[in-house]
């Protein structure tokens, strides 16, 4: 086994929008359909797939999808696979003959003859089987969704009540809120207009209000993008989101400032490149 279980990583791309753009291309295609088994070519992603998959889905019919944080759940009516693309997975519809390449590890047959293949050049990645997904120990620990109804200014103030860390490492934690990883946290700290490094335990109600609408709205415009292909990301028809082409802090460091002119400036936070503009982002 590669690692124990973790919390869910805050480093890994995709995040949020991107896995939203995966389950929104395959659900359709696959709710429905019976798989009729599995090709195991690699079992040692980040943890190992199980040995029996194959036998656990053949014949399974596909009830739905979800997403829980920054992973794909696959209802059928034998259990649900629990799916995490870590920094470079990829999920295709591909005909079930058509070969493998290098990094094709696995593929779930589907009963048209087509195949879900699972991709992963670094192997971070992850396919499970659970009886019970919501208490798995992946699933269970993780936080509020930022687009569920119960996610607002004042779900953001109670959580960030006498913590220390910066709002950027609360925002990223995945034990309070779940999928947001840098580049949505970044983007959303500069449309509410707070500096990155301020104390969680500082901000006012009236901040926490106006962080919490602008990481909807981050996420909801990435959404629609297809989310943001910074580094391997792609969506099930192979194609990159295009949300990056809009960042407005992200990546752009000594670029300016789209509502001041000042020079966007980068540094280190937490281990993770941060982007602020020192102008419109203050303390």
């Amino acid at each position: 086994m590669r690692g124990s279980w973790p919390h869910a990583s805050s480093t890994t791309m995709p995040e949020l929008p991107e896995v939203e753009t995966v389950m929104a291309g395959l659900a359709s295609e696959l709710t429905g359909r019976r798989l009729t088994g599995a090709r195991l070519r690699q079992r040692q992603l980040r943890w190992p797939v199980p040995r029996d998959l194959a036998a656990r889905v053949r014949g399974a019919q596909v009830l739905g999808m979800r997403r829980r944080g920054k992973y794909l759940l696959v209802q059928t009516d034998r259990g649900w696979l629990i799916v995490h693309l870590g920094m470079s997975g990829s999920l295709r519809l591909v005909p079930s003959v058509l070969p493998p390449g290098p990094h094709d590890h696995l593929d779930l047959l589907l009963d048209d003859g087509r195949a879900l293949r699972f991709t992963d050049p670094r192997r971070f990645g992850c396919l499970l089987f659970s009886d019970d997904p919501w208490n798995h120990p992946l699933i269970a620990p993780l936080g509020i969704e930022p687009l569920s109804e119960t996610f607002d200014g004042d779900a953001l103030y109670d959580l960030s009540r006498g913590r220390r860390v910066s709002i950027k490492d609360l925002l990223m934690n995945a034990h309070l809120i779940v999928g947001i990883g840098n580049i949505y946290a970044n983007e959303s700290l500069f449309e509410a207009g707070i500096d990155p490094r301020l104390a969680a335990g500082r901000l006012s109600r009236r901040r926490c209000g106006l962080l919490a609408a602008a990481v909807q709205s981050v996420l909801r415009r990435a959404i629609v993008a297809g989310g943001s292909s910074i580094r391997d990301f792609v969506g099930v028809d192979g194609r990159p989101g295009y949300f990056q082409q809009g960042h407005a802090v992200y990546g752009r460091d000594g670029e300016t400032c789209g509502s001041c002119g000042t020079l966007i400036r980068q540094m280190r936070q937490g281990g993770r490149s941060t982007y602020l503009c020192p102008h419109c982002q203050k303390r």
